[in-house]
């Protein structure tokens, strides 16, 4: 019988939040700190809805100055895909598009959540946004939301080039870009000229060092990494369209922006996706926020700023883009 292997008994500490980030990313943590003692005395497990309404509330605000056209293309099967197009274009990115999934714990983040946030992107990469409003579990289990994607990606494919498109998604939305990306070169596809991946759930296994040590410490998914158990369903957790971290990545694959933060639930699932394609050979940028929990600071601080200028500058070099 194998002898089990030594852990670390590592004994009740308090953790300040950091002077070494902007004050916007420690007034951020103090909230986020200070509602988790609140929701923990809530009767109905930590008023999550509460939080989804408040963080749509504060998207909208965000999204006000968005100018453009918004559509809505039926994908068939409840999904959706939203085309957004930002006024103000210039003729070296009229032909450009960026194709967004949303994260949401592959629960939430669909409807006027994945249009908003459509809209931001928008406005910040200023191309034209494609962004997959795809059935969400646990009424469609996997691969329901991974079928959604593919044929969000075949109807992009049809009206603009591959060279001109970059695929992004974050969170959930990162693990569905990602597997996308493998089906898509599995079946034949074409890639797209660049990838992003912000905070990207890889591994459906649950494996990953900082799955554990910053399991208290993560503001953002404290208590919520259970709801990856309502997407997997009957699926084979080690199968690569669940687990991306486990492709095959040699077979060819663009190349890829990665983003996490120190205090990120998954920043090891980041990590280790980062190698794994390193190890293929694809150019890949690893990007990591200090004292960044899952998804940031949403918005709120300077390190945030940055993260969105890189991904800006990441995109215009796979474009083709000269930047001044």
């Amino acid at each position: 019988m194998a002898e089990a292997a030594p852990v670390l008994d590592i004994p009740a500490q308090t953790v300040p939040i950091p002077s070494t980030i902007s004050p916007q990313a420690q007034a951020f943590l103090a909230f986020a700190t200070r509602r988790l003692a609140e929701r923990a005395e809530e009767p109905d497990g930590g008023g999550l809805a509460a939080s989804a309404e408040a963080a749509l509330q504060s998207l909208r605000r965000r999204a006000e100055g968005f100018r453009g056209e918004v559509e809505t293309i039926d994908l068939g099967e409840d999904a959706k895909l939203y085309r957004i197009v930002p006024a103000g274009r210039d003729a070296a990115r009229a032909s450009l598009a960026y194709l967004d999934v949303h994260g949401g714990g592959f629960i939430s983040g669909g409807g006027e959540m994945c249009r908003v946030l459509a809209q931001l992107r928008a406005m910040e990469q200023v191309v034209e946004v494609w962004a997959v409003d795809y059935r969400l579990a646990p009424a469609h289990p996997h691969p329901a939301a991974l079928d959604d994607c593919m044929a969000a990606y075949r109807h992009v494919l049809g009206l603009r080039a591959p060279e001109k498109l970059v695929v992004a998604g974050a969170s959930a939305g990162g693990n569905l870009a990602a597997a996308m990306l493998l089906r898509a070169r599995d079946e034949g596809l074409p890639l797209p000229a660049a990838l992003l991946l912000l905070t990207p759930v890889t591994d459906m296994t649950g494996a990953g060092d900082t799955r554990v040590t910053n399991r208290h410490l993560d503001v953002t998914l404290a208590g919520g990494e259970d709801v990856l158990s309502l997407y997997l369903g009957q699926g084979d957790p080690l199968s690569p369209y669940l687990s991306p971290v486990l492709g095959d990545f040699a077979k060819g694959w663009p190349p890829t922006l990665l983003s996490s933060g120190t205090r990120d639930l998954l920043l090891s699932d980041t990590v280790r996706m980062h190698r794994a394609l390193r190890r293929a050979g694809v150019r890949a940028e690893l990007h990591v926020t200090e004292a960044g929990p899952h998804g940031g600071f949403m918005g709120s601080a300077p390190e945030d700023h940055e993260l969105i200028a890189e991904c800006r500058r990441f995109c215009d070099e796979a474009w083709g883009i000269q930047r001044p």
